[in-house]
């Protein structure tokens, strides 16, 4: 009863009644009591008219959590409403907050009592500000700063609430606001600094108080990054944030500020102030934290407020020589403060804390002309080595290593792959090969002496061991090649050494796998030195005997790439040798696999694969293949002969497991081999797909009798893993498989009943989604020659497969986006085939793809818009261009918005522009000649499509966006016409939109930014290849290398 009392809005709410609800929701009482009190809640907050007791509800309650809950019913109107609400509503709420605000900060005790609701108002304030300021409340900054006058707890508050103000509308606008209320309260926020500048510097200089100087440095961090530099360099505030840098409870803010100013980078202009701030602040940090200090121990031992310190002060150093170092080498005196700074940094950098390690690189020494360059080498050849040691002995585990220590000590198989690390190894590569590039000699120097270290024993363990390896492996291709083969030698004859004479099974697994990493890394020396190959290779073959967790593994994938970048070498009769290396492996093959698991097998026989497919006689070629494939096709021909005899051989689980490896093992060698694995295929082409047929009536009669559990029993998973296994080799080859129409003549017939009709006579928990994705490469592969297939493979997939998938977003994840693949790969390739669908199928087509871009899966939602854009142009070109848009333009177009503007579908959004592009721009061309709108309905004519698009557009939106303005929506209907033929005006366009029917609020918008930054990468993938070494040479596609 009490619940409904609070629902009647029309007296003024009852307080005390209130402030029972939220506690009882906050509460410890019982579920019941709990979600009694959240429905109450919920009721209240969507009630429109609940904010108009928010001032009621602020003077009554003494509650927190009641006053947040009011003040969260007002928020949620400033975001949405308020631009609706009269002006007098407006005005008085803004007054109110500004009131309440002004009063609670007005004295010390309740400034300090009331913390957390003066943070919750000054939010509300400055929501308030993005729609009021500057056109409706011109004085708000010269009534802020007068304000902060008034008193010292005032003006601490202010500068919060302007601190908060610069964030919104510097750092979380993007997606916020529109780009033209960006640009205005930036505008309006540049141009009345002056007063907010006067107030910093007179509270920094005159005030006593810690928390307001505080509060200010705080608020200037915020502003120093945008704010006219003249604000800067030519006051006094330089000399005050120096002066304060020294004082203990200042030093990290002062610290951060002044980064900020390093960071500024506009010309030389300030270059004269640059070197005093330098100068004053080199000065000033040697007494507060002496150059012989050991930082690394110091910051071990440290409070958080000096580990913070030295995390500050790394970024200060970092921005200021990123920006400013050249200004510094002009002059002597300088040049002693400069090398002290670097110092500094480089003893930061041995902290163990990966955060204060993410290497604060020194960029821009490395540049220059002739003589200049050769003076900048020298003035910090010192530095550059101590940094080379530095990342010698820090180098991160790059991804190729499986072998790792836990933490207790013992060395394992690494389970799960640690993304911090693989970018902190990127980084550190990258300044190790620049370092490299700068003094080979000395890289070279220290690498060995290290390495020699090891094996005398005086610095040996793993740790150290390990990141000198993945240091010596990350340079590759930095060096000369005859400088690099000098230290390779030398390299890799140590190792091979150091694991003759260590004893220990754990200390020779951490040994092998530096081994492996490293020679896995030159393949460039490895094809110049066959000996060294061989040596290596036999040296894996070893490994692969050796039952310690992940050596195994390791020897197998390092065999693999190096393969992959040296096969040539395999196949020819090197000097001093009698055959082929492949020929002596071929012979040895049972011995060397003797130890190793299945997928370590399968890796092995891709690995051999590869050899194989080197070898430019056709003769030697199957021959190869004959010897590699002898051990399963034996095993194979035992298991048909049986299976002719009686056919319950093949229900054997054991027989099934076998099958299944011997196709895997099929597979891994087909993924290598390509078209020359044709004679292989061939020969157990036939009794593979008998195979596949047996199965799948097992599985089916099982699942008949067992009801739907019987699907997820053991046996029936085998027998469904052979018949994928099945599917997955036949794709596989002919995926590889060089374009040549008669292998394509010579396999498809033959699959359409046993795999085609097998799949639309099974039931739907036993069909296999691999078929879909089959068929999906056979078309892509063989592109318009399917197109007679194409109505028997939409005959026996498509009905049956759509009732599957369109029951609901869940079931059936895999089967899902291989349909929609295999519906692709049909409209780009034989769309021929679409058209003479009968118009019920392709209503099923259309509907199946808006079905496909409402899903929530974001790589189904993309192939679903992928392909309505691939249908759109086809459609356009065809004879069918006006029938197929009478039909179905509308409703496109009214699906795309619907997507658009609701959060689920962001990552779709460059897909979304490209779609409403097309279709504004084909209603604007004269290649639609028919009208769009159905004359019998409609009462009166439009003059063209182009007109009525645009009427049923500011419709559609006036009605689903009741929020916005006619003149908002015809505005962007308008706009998005006339920006059509250019893509990124009629971008920007919808963004604003979508800010305006304020449908994305407050989240995450960088999918609306995501081609920005895609292009934004390929730049820096040019700039890596410009740099010897900084692609790896294992990532470089370098086929021709290897003859």
């Amino acid at each position: 009863m009490a619940a409904e009392k609070l629902k009647d809005l029309s007296q003024p709410i009852d307080v005390p009644l209130l402030d029972a609800t939220v506690a009882a929701f906050y509460g410890t009482g019982s579920k019941e009591e709990r979600a009694q009190a959240d429905q109450i809640l919920r009721h209240l907050q969507n009630n429109p008219d609940m904010w108009l007791q928010v001032v009621h509800i602020l003077q009554q309650t003494k509650s927190l959590n009641t006053k947040f809950f009011a003040l969260q019913v007002l928020e949620g109107v400033i975001k949405y409403r308020w631009n609706a609400l009269p002006a007098e509503q407006r005005d008085g709420m803004k007054n109110y907050i500004s009131e309440v605000i002004v009063q609670l900060s007005s004295n010390e005790a309740s400034f300090r009592a009331e913390r957390l609701y003066v943070n919750k108002l000054n939010i509300i304030l400055v929501q308030i500000l993005k729609h009021d300021w500057p056109a409706r409340w011109r004085s708000f900054i010269p009534d802020l700063v007068a304000a902060a006058k008034t008193s010292e707890t005032i003006c601490e508050n202010c500068m919060a609430i302007l601190k908060l103000l610069s964030e919104e509308v510097f750092d979380f606008s993007r997606g916020e606001m529109t780009q033209q209320k960006i640009k205005e309260l930036k505008q309006s926020l540049n141009s009345e600094f002056q007063l907010i500048h006067e107030l910093c510097l007179y509270v920094l200089s005159a005030s006593q108080r810690t928390e307001l100087i505080r509060a200010t440095l705080s608020m200037l961090h915020a502003f120093l990054s945008w704010i006219p530099l003249g604000y800067i360099f030519e006051s006094t505030l330089l000399e005050t944030l120096l002066k304060l840098f020294p004082v203990p409870s200042y030093q990290n803010l002062t610290l951060q500020c002044l980064t900020e100013v390093a960071a500024l980078n506009f010309g030389d202009y300030y270059n004269v102030q640059y070197v005093k701030m330098y100068n004053i602040f080199m000065v000033q940090l040697q007494s507060i934290l002496p150059p012989t200090t050991n930082i690394p121990e110091a910051y071990a031992q440290g409070s958080s407020e000096e580990q913070a310190f030295i995390q500050n002060l790394a970024l200060f150093f970092t921005s200021f020589y990123k920006f400013h170092i050249r200004v510094l080498e002009t002059a002597q005196d300088n040049i002693s403060m400069l090398l002290m700074g670097l110092e500094y940094l480089i003893n930061i950098s041995y902290v163990d804390d990966t955060e204060v390690f993410k290497v604060p690189l020194l960029p821009g020494m490395v540049d220059g002309l002739g003589a200049q360059l050769l003076q900048r080498r020298q003035l910090y050849a010192g530095t550059m080595s101590k940094l080379r040691m530095l990342m010698i002995c820090r180098m991160a585990k790059p991804e190729e290593v499986l072998i790792v220590e836990d933490e207790n000590g013992n060395i394992v198989r690494e389970t799960m792959k640690d993304n911090d690390v693989l970018v902190q190894y990127k980084i550190m590569r990258e300044t190790l090969i620049y370092l490299s590039h700068l003094d080979h000699e000395d890289t070279e120097k220290q690498m060995l002496k290290k390495l020699s270290k090891q094996l005398s024993g005086e610095d040996w363990t793993w740790n150290n061991l390990n990141t000198l390896c993945w240091a010596i492996g990350s340079i590759s291709g930095s060096m000369m090649e005859d400088q690099e083969n000098r230290f390779l030698v030398m390299v890799i004859r140590d190792l091979l050494n150091l694991c003759e004479i260590t004893k220990g099974k754990d200390n020779k697994a951490v040994i092998a796998s530096n081994i492996m990493y490293v020679v896995g890394q030159y393949p460039r020396f490895l094809r110049a030195h066959w000996k060294f190959l061989k040596t290596v290779v036999n040296k894996l073959f070893e490994f692969m005997h050796e039952t310690h967790p992940g050596v195994q593994d390791m020897a197998c994938d390092t065999f693999l790439k190096i393969v992959q970048k040296c096969k040539r070498k395999f196949v020819i009769v090197q000097v001093g040798e009698n055959e082929p290396f492949v020929s002596e492996l071929l012979s040895a093959l049972a011995t060397t696999v003797a130890d190793l698991e299945p997928h370590q097998i399968h890796t092995f026989y891709e690995s051999v694969g590869h050899m194989i497919q080197a070898e430019s006689d056709p003769h030697k070629r199957d021959e190869y293949l004959q010897r590699l494939m002898a051990l399963p096709n034996q095993k194979w021909g035992e298991i048909i002969g049986q299976a002719r005899q009686s056919v319950d051989v093949l229900k054997d689980q054991d027989v099934i497991r076998t099958v299944l490896n011997i196709l895997q093992t099929n597979t891994s060698v087909a993924s290598s081999l390509g078209t020359y694995f044709l004679s292989q295929i061939s020969l157990i082409f036939l009794d593979m797909l008998n195979v596949y047929r047996m199965y799948s009536e097992l599985i089916s009669s099982s699942i008949a009798e067992g009801g739907p559990f019987a699907s997820k029993t053991s046996y029936v998973k085998l027998l469904r893993s052979v018949k994928r296994e099945t599917l997955k080799l036949i794709e596989t080859f002919l995926d590889k498989a060089e374009d040549q129409p008669q292998i394509g003549k010579q396999f498809v017939p033959p699959m359409m009943d046993p795999v085609l009709g097998d799949y639309a006579r099974n039931l739907p928990d036993a069909r296999e989604s691999e078929v879909l994705s089959l068929f999906a490469t056979i078309i892509n592969k063989y592109k318009a020659a399917m197109i007679d297939d194409v109505p028997r493979i939409f005959e026996a997939v498509f009905r049956c497969t759509l009732e599957m998938i369109t029951k609901n977003f869940e079931d059936y994840p895999e089967h899902r986006l291989k349909f929609f693949s295999l519906l692709r790969a049909i409209a780009t390739h034989c769309f021929h085939a679409l058209i003479q669908l009968s118009s019920q199928q392709l209503k099923l087509v259309m509907d199946s793809i808006v079905w496909a871009f409402r899903h929530t899966e974001r790589n189904i939602a993309e192939t679903g818009l992928n392909l309505l854009l691939e249908m759109l142009k086809n459609f356009q070109a065809s004879e069918f261009c006006n029938q197929f848009y009478r039909t179905y333009f509308l409703t496109i177009e009214q699906e795309i918005f619907a997507v658009l503007t609701d959060t689920f579908h962001k990552p779709g959004f460059k897909l979304h522009v490209l779609i409403l592009q097309q279709l504004f721009c084909l209603v604007e061309s004269s290649l639609l000649t028919e009208p769009l709108w159905d004359a019998a309905t409609v009462p009166y004519q439009y003059p063209n499509n182009g007109m009525f698009v645009r009427e049923y557009t500011i419709k559609l939106l006036s009605t689903s966006f009741p929020n916005m303005t006619a003149t908002e929506v015809t505005q962007l209907v308008n706009g998005l016409f006339e920006s059509r033929n250019d893509l990124s005006t009629f971008k920007n366009h919808i963004r604003d939109f979508l800010v305006q029917s304020k449908e994305f609020s407050a989240q995450d918008n960088k999918d609306l930014y995501a081609e920005e930054a895609a292009l934004q990468r390929e730049r820096e993938r040019q700039r890596m290849l410009s740099i010897p070494g900084l692609i790896a040479p294992n990532e470089i596609q370098d086929e021709m290398l290897d003859s």
